[in-house]
């Protein structure tokens, strides 16, 4: 089944206007300096926010 008529090339444009990529935003780590995702546990130290700090733990497989 097909469309009944063409979408005019300014309504396909207007509908991809939303589909840009747009760059991942990072913050720095208060405690080492390397960027991280904002509101997420730092991957190098393991900061995630004052008097709370998660444990990584390379190379162990569980």
């Amino acid at each position: 089944m097909l469309p009944c008529q063409r979408k005019t090339r300014s309504q396909s444009r207007m509908r991809r206007s939303h589909d840009a990529l747009e760059p991942i935003d990072t913050v720095r780590c208060p405690n080492c300096g390397s960027p991280k995702l904002p509101h997420a546990a730092c991957g190098a130290c393991g900061y995630v926010r004052p008097g709370l700090k998660v444990a990584f733990s390379k190379g162990s497989k569980q």
